[in-house]
């Protein structure tokens, strides 16, 4: 049966990265096997400062950062493929359809801006790596992921067309024996607009296609050896976790956990389809398992940090409720600015709401907030999500520390504390 790998981009950072992630694929012979490959290392990061500058105007910085992005691309190849070996016509082609696609939307709305430029990270890594693989003996096609993915005109958050993707993705050749190498993150609209899943989507690219294909597995390479109760680059002590449920999982991605994609786990629920996350750094270190079971959920609290968060506190200003009428009309701004509130506090007359630092969108919301309520504004704080808390590790997690915001129910507790308060490594209390 099809098993559906993807790769972030970490794993194809450079060319040593593409070299390795050839040996590894080489290891896998069975077929159908479909790859999906995000953008090189921070690429996406350039190409959103590349779409600031185009919008600004500033054609030095404009031009400055386009060529650092080319070059980069270039610097990988040459050292892949030799100075003007491999796929250089096709890159020198995708630079120009980039530039040409920046003057054509430069004007146009952001998101719509957004999602005609940013795949172009995926569309040049995939090319480079398709033909590493081709040249060092694993068999490969090149398949386009906006020929695969139909979605709506959603721009920046594109939701998938289901039954349109299914029969697109029945045309992919399975059968022909040859590794199937496709970009994650972007799709396209039925006129053929690319689209984008949301940043990070490419998780959730392998388990649309997975979903469609009835695959066996999916499995996400990353350079961790699988899920950890707390990111061990945050937290000194945390330990990994062999299993955890599609819920579990969810839980963990909704509240901000960078392991996997919050759409992701859906599709595969709904068809039983088992996600494993294996390190590519080290494929033979123990990896972790999402599927069905629940068992294993309350093993170890989980511990989740979003730093650089931002609190609003909204008031009516006639010394009113906080009712169900306002609360419906402040949460459907934030909607309407396409925010995601990660913690929401509710009072008799105020309401709390802490949101990632967005200013091209949380500034529109500033300013509509602020035009019917009293708004007060703080930044630069840090939410801290628990999974599975008790009592005595919440007090010790927030000894020392000023509670700005908090929520909480049976299995999550949430504390909004101030940044210069917390450390950059934490511990988890015994």
């Amino acid at each position: 049966m099809t098993r559906v790998f993807k790769f972030g981009g970490a794993s194809i950072q450079d060319a040593a990265a593409i070299r390795h992630l050839g040996e590894l694929l080489a290891g896998f012979p069975d077929r159908p096997l479909v790859v999906v490959v995000s953008a090189m290392g921070k690429t996406t990061n350039a190409l959103e400062a590349l779409i600031a500058a185009a919008r600004e105007g500033d054609e030095a910085d404009y031009r400055r950062r386009l060529e650092a992005l080319r070059q980069a691309h270039l610097t990988v190849m040459t050292e892949l493929f030799g100075e003007g070996g491999g796929p250089a016509a096709r890159v020198a082609a995708l630079f120009d359809e980039l530039d040409a696609r920046h003057r054509q939307y430069r004007d146009a709305s952001y998101p719509l801006h957004y999602d005609q430029t940013i795949g172009y990270g995926e569309l040049l890594s995939t090319t480079l790596v398709a033909a590493w693989l081709d040249a060092t003996g694993v068999a490969t096609t090149w398949c386009d992921a906006r020929e695969l993915v139909v979605t709506d005109a959603c721009h920046q958050a594109a939701n998938v067309d289901w039954a349109a993707t299914a029969r697109r993705v029945a045309d992919l050749p399975l059968e022909d024996g040859r590794l199937l190498l496709t970009q994650g993150f972007i799709g396209a609209t039925p006129t053929g607009a690319m689209s984008s899943l949301g940043r990070e989507g490419s998780d959730f690219s392998a388990a649309i296609l997975a979903h469609c294909l009835g695959a066996e597995e999916v499995v996400i390479w990353k350079d961790v050896p699988g899920l950890f109760n707390a990111d061990p680059r945050r937290f000194d002590n945390a330990v990994p976790l062999a299993h955890l449920s599609y819920a579990e999982a969810v839980e963990l991605a909704w509240h901000g956990a960078k392991v996997i994609h919050p759409k992701t786990l859906g599709p595969l629920q709904q068809k039983a389809i088992p996600l494993t996350v294996r390190s590519f750094l080290e494929p033979g270190a123990p990896s972790s398992t999402i599927d069905a079971e629940t068992r294993h959920d309350a093993a170890h609290p989980a511990f989740i940090l979003r730093d650089d968060q931002v609190l609003l506190e909204v008031t009516p200003r006639d010394f009113a409720f906080m009712d169900e009428a306002r609360l419906h009309d402040i949460l459907g701004r934030l909607v309407d600015v396409g925010l995601h509130a990660n913690l929401i506090d509710s009072e008799a007359m105020r309401l709390r709401l802490c949101v990632d630092p967005k200013p091209e969108k949380l500034d529109p919301l500033a300013d509509s907030l602020a035009a019917d309520y009293r708004l007060d504004r703080h930044e630069g704080l840090t939410l801290l999500t628990v999974r599975h808390p008790t009592p005595a590790l919440l007090e010790a997690l927030a000894e020392g520390r000023e509670v700005l915001a908090e929520r909480g129910n049976a299995g999550t507790a949430q504390r909004l504390f101030r940044g210069d308060q917390c450390p950059e490594t934490w511990h988890i209390p015994d």
